[in-house]
């Protein structure tokens, strides 16, 4: 397994949010094992293996609107053409035994079209005319018409293994016929928040305690993640317990989960009781707000340490857990795509770490979207997350950025999931 060389704990080596993702990803593997779910219990799934359409979708050539089914071939080239109004076919029929030649076919939407018919016209846009209808020129060949097989074709892969469902997917494998499909085990990720100041929500607090948020917003973002929560409270700062604790966590669960305690205060023991108990791979990554961010290996079983603020887990949680946690659930992660919006503010940063700044949108006089700054920025202000519309990353190489400069911005619905 990696490990911190000497050279990066004596001079406190950052590493970028990257190569973290991929020594983190080096760690774990896929769950093993398989399982049948029905459709309507999918949703959010991981596919365990490839989904081949085992029919054409649509299984039959139909009409894309309601209107009348004829050959081109029977329609005069240069004008106006004036067919026989004979037959109608609804949704649901048997047009096998319609005929078609020299004539016209009422059909309607997602009807079969008449054996030879392979154009339909649009009802509004044809007159009738005592039993014969009128059909403009201009109209293509194949207009208004679906083939089969016009969305997937049977043999064609429709969902590859991998892909964690959604409701369009789900959509998909109900048109194919499917009652259910294999999706890998769900991970169970265990919870801890850490620190002898911490009290359950709930509980009345004494003087210098506060209430545990953390494991609030990690439930919830873990299981937005697809993962099963397995919430084991709150750890004190006490080193031989943090390491029992954490040890016992790993006979029932895939990955531990922790927040705070994970920095080199005479009080934040997580980082030791991780090396007691197992190793660590990194534990500084050069992310703000966040940089205190250990992954490691407890026995057998990964584990990541967020820092103790709420905004400062969010933002590591959405960069640097989620992708592990794709992986260990056997999903394909791609990474979210920011779009670009103009800063309404000046901003001044330390090079060589990654910021991730809360920020509002609003439109600007030309339609670009501009961020205005959250006038708090403290990693524990959690308003700072509730009050505005997501992060605009500066890259670590930015010093001094003007305003008016574009930069990459992540909605909040795109790191939650």
């Amino acid at each position: 397994m990696a490990q911190l060389s000497k050279d990066e704990e004596a001079f406190g080596a950052l590493m970028s949010v990257e190569q973290a993702a991929e020594r983190a990803g080096s760690l774990v593997a896929p769950l093993a094992g398989a399982q049948n779910t029905v459709l309507a219990e999918a949703d959010g799934r991981v596919l365990a293996q490839d989904i081949v359409a085992g029919l054409d979708l649509p299984p039959f050539a139909n009409s894309a609107v309601d209107g009348y089914a004829v050959r081109f071939a029977d329609l005069t080239p240069a004008g106006e053409s004036r067919l026989r109004l004979s037959g109608r076919v609804a949704a649901g029929a048997d047009a096998s035994r319609t005929a078609t030649a020299g004539v016209a076919v009422r059909v309607f939407t997602g009807a079969p079209m008449p054996p030879g018919a392979d154009t339909v016209f649009m009802q509004e846009d044809v007159g009738l005319d005592d039993g014969f209808v009128r059909l403009p020129a201009g109209l293509k060949i194949g207009a208004n018409a679906r083939p089969a097989g016009e969305d997937i074709a049977r043999g064609e892969t429709a969902l590859k293994a991998g892909q964690r469902l959604r409701p369009q997917d789900l959509a998909l494998l109900a048109a194919l016929g499917l009652i259910e499909v294999s999706v890998h085990r769900r991970p169970r990720v265990a919870i801890f928040s850490t620190g002898d100041e911490l009290t359950e929500p709930g509980e009345a607090l004494a003087p210098a305690a506060i209430y545990d948020a953390n494991r609030s917003l990690l439930r919830a973002m873990v299981a937005r993640a697809g993962a099963e929560v397995v919430d084991l409270g709150i750890l004190r700062d006490e080193p031989v317990s943090l390491a029992r604790r954490l040890s016992e966590a790993t006979a029932s669960c895939d990955l531990i989960l922790t927040s705070g305690g994970v920095s080199t205060g005479e009080e934040d023991h997580v980082k030791a009781a991780v090396e007691r108990a197992g190793s660590l791979a990194f534990w500084r990554i050069g992310i703000k707000p966040g940089r205190p961010v250990a992954m490691g290996l407890v026995g057998a079983t990964p584990f990541i340490g967020l820092p103790g603020n709420p905004v400062a887990v969010f933002v590591t949680f959405a960069f640097v857990a989620r992708p592990l946690l794709a992986r260990l659930a056997g999903a394909h992660y791609v990474a979210p795509t920011p779009l670009p919006v103009r800063l309404g503010f000046p901003y001044a940063k330390k090079k060589g770490r990654r910021e991730y700044v809360r920020v509002s949108l609003t439109p600007a006089a030309d339609g670009v979207m501009v961020a205005r700054k959250h006038p708090q920025d403290g990693a524990g202000v959690l308003t700072s997350l509730t009050r505005t519309d997501g992060l605009v990353e500066l890259a670590e190489d930015l010093t001094r950025i003007d305003e008016g400069t574009m930069a990459p911005f992540f909605a909040y619905g795109l790191l939650i999931g």
